[in-house]
């Protein structure tokens, strides 16, 4: 009997990253939850595992790099890496943005992919049809104010996909990019303006269904289970309120 592929998804305690272990567990993947929260991944993975599935919780923070070396060891085979880790912190302009801020962003987004994708890379070969998810954004494609040190990160995120992409081709693995626009979650634009729960909730006020989480991860296990030979290379997901990073229709 073949073993039962795992899935390791970064993020995992909330938001769309806990909404991606669900599904993909329901796929028939034993998911393996990792972020920073433990009570939180452990909790879902104690739903998911009631639910009859196999999921098994593990702190880590992506950005912590012998954390992330350590973790790969329990690895010599892997199908699918979801590098969901990451966020948004301000709005401010570029002339007054907090360089804390853009560090932060950056070393989550970007070098925390890097360091959980290098280190599950030989694993992920090593499968012989292995998948690296990187959840990206629009920001990752084009700019809007406001957002300089979010769409940075995210432009850097996406160069990562694209040149990880040419570098390993011919090798078993894909690389997928997932890119949503507006996406409503507990978390995201709250973490963002830093609690103000005002602020976040006007990101989305009149706006008719943003997407969700569970959205985007439908579109995450939809392209993880294409067959083999079928890479998504970049999929661009937006509510149908939204044209671009920009404009938005809004129901006042």
């Amino acid at each position: 009997m073949a073993a039962t592929p795992i899935a390791v998804v970064t993020g995992a305690s909330s938001g769309i990253g806990a909404a991606t272990a669900r599904t993909l567990a329901a796929e028939g993947f034993r998911v393996v939850l990792t972020a920073r929260r433990k009570d939180r991944i452990e909790a879902l993975a104690a739903e998911l595992t009631e639910a009859g599935h196999q999921a098994t919780a593990y702190a880590l923070d992506v950005t912590d790099r012998a954390a992330v070396d350590e973790f790969a060891t329990a690895f010599r085979s892997l199908a699918v890496l979801v590098n969901n880790a990451g966020g948004a912190l301000g709005a401010d302009p570029v002339a007054t943005g907090d360089p804390a801020d853009w560090r932060q962003m950056y070393e989550t987004n970007v070098i925390g992919t890097l360091n959980v994708t290098q280190a599950l890379l030989p694993a992920l070969t090593a499968s012989g049809d292995g998948t690296i998810v990187i959840l990206s954004s629009t920001a990752a494609l084009s700019a809007y104010e406001g957002g300089g040190g979010y769409v940075a990160a995210k432009h850097g995120e996406h160069v990562l996909a694209e040149t990880l992409r040419l570098e390993i081709v011919g090798t078993p693995v894909r690389v997928i990019e997932v890119a949503p626009g507006m996406v409503r979650t507990e978390e995201f634009a709250t973490t963002r303006f830093r609690g103000d729960t005002e602020k976040a909730a006007k990101v989305y006020a009149g706006v008719d269904a943003p997407l969700t989480a569970e959205d985007v991860a439908d579109t995450i296990g939809w392209a993880v289970t294409r067959p083999s030979h079928v890479n998504i290379d970049l999929l661009v997901v937006r509510p149908r309120a939204q044209a671009s990073n920009t404009k938005v229709h809004r129901t006042l």
